[in-house]
């Protein structure tokens, strides 16, 4: 599946903020230099849903705090379940 994100690079934690809109929102405290946070938001991402870091991929925003990831093995409504649980 793919997750639309927003993410805040150099924030004071790494935390999946929640949900904005259909985007979810992820801080990192990495900064958005040499593929720092990018590296942070995928290894949050894959341990927040039991994931190895392999099974999530960045597909476009690089460089962008919008960024687009997608996620082998979950479907949508398996994502979405363990992300809401998550942060509550």
């Amino acid at each position: 599946m793919k997750l639309s994100l927003k993410v805040v690079p150099g924030s004071c934690r790494d935390e999946i903020a929640g949900w904005l809109g259909d985007s979810l929102k992820i801080r990192v405290r990495a900064p958005a230099e040499s593929g720092k946070a990018n590296a942070a938001v995928i290894k949050i991402l894959a341990a927040t849903l039991g994931l190895h870091k392999r099974a999530v991929t960045l597909l476009s925003g690089k460089t962008s705090t919008r960024k687009i990831v997608k996620i082998d093995t979950l479907t949508e409504p398996e994502v979405h379940a363990k992300l809401d649980a998550s942060h509550h």
